[in-house]
Parts: C-alpha cells; sequence; structure tokens
C-alpha cells in the first residue's frame, strides 16, 4: 500500500476540544478569497488565479482572521474579525 496517499488519523476526543464563537455566534459559512499569481511565477502565459479557502461569518459578512494563512493576515484587516 502506498503511504504517500494516506492521510494522517487523528483520534481527537470532542470533549477535549473548544467552543469557538464570533460576535456570540457559532455558525460560520466557507468562502475563497482569490490571489492573483504572476505569470512569470508559474511560466504560464497569462497571470493566474489562486483560491485560499478561509471562514466567514454570515452575519457580518467578515472573514474568521484565523482561517487566513499568517502571510495574508495584513491584506485582510479591514475584512476580518
Amino acid at each position: 500500500m502506498n503511504q504517500q496517499n494516506q492521510s494522517p488519523q487523528m483520534n481527537i476526543d470532542l470533549k477535549n476540544t473548544q467552543k469557538i464563537e464570533f460576535d456570540g455566534k457559532v455558525l460560520v459559512q466557507e468562502a475563497f478569497v482569490l490571489r492573483k499569481v504572476s505569470k512569470f511565477l508559474t511560466n504560464q502565459s497569462e497571470d493566474g488565479i489562486m483560491p485560499i479557502p478561509v471562514y466567514f461569518s454570515p452575519e457580518s459578512g467578515k472573514i474568521i482572521k484565523e482561517t487566513l494563512p499568517s502571510d495574508l493576515m495584513s491584506d485582510y484587516e479591514e475584512y476580518s474579525i
């Protein structure tokens, strides 16, 4: 069996986790922010687009900062909670 295709299994007891709230709410939605990638980085004839998955509050429309890659947090500061 090829070990590279298997994802690691984590046995975490949900009783040992903590609830996360944003502005008193617990429900979030998944979305994507889009980043332009230079054609010089991808060796393509045109610039590319890279989708980055994030979660946001449906009430405020703000991105939950902890779901952004740390390198992008400053770019989306005004759109985040």
